[in-house]
């Protein structure tokens, strides 16, 4: 009964956590997008931002929502995306033997 109750306290504290961490990238991505648009600058397509926002709140997932990963993960390539220079085109091939 012990081992059942510790499993259960760690499993919602870790829920907890990666919530935690979900809700500060959304807020990252949110005010990259306003710091970008009050310089003028572009933000990328309005899709990427608003499809990321949307995915994060509705509650069809790819992965269970106790689970937050994949809600950072589509978090954090629309904050890559907004901050991505439109000039820079995209990502060239990344060099490991540096």
């Amino acid at each position: 009964m012990e081992s059942t109750t510790t499993l259960i306290v760690v499993a919602v504290a870790l829920a907890a956590v990666l919530l935690a961490v979900a809700v500060a990238v959304l807020v990252r991505l949110v005010r990259t997008r306003r710091t970008l648009r009050r310089a003028g600058l572009p933000t990328g397509p309005r899709w990427v931002f608003w499809g990321a926002l949307l995915y994060f709140v509705l509650p069809t997932d790819l992965v269970p929502d106790p689970v937050y990963l994949d809600d950072i993960g589509v978090l954090l390539l629309a904050l890559r995306t907004l901050r991505r220079s439109p000039q820079a085109g995209p990502p060239g091939p990344v060099d490991y033997r540096k």
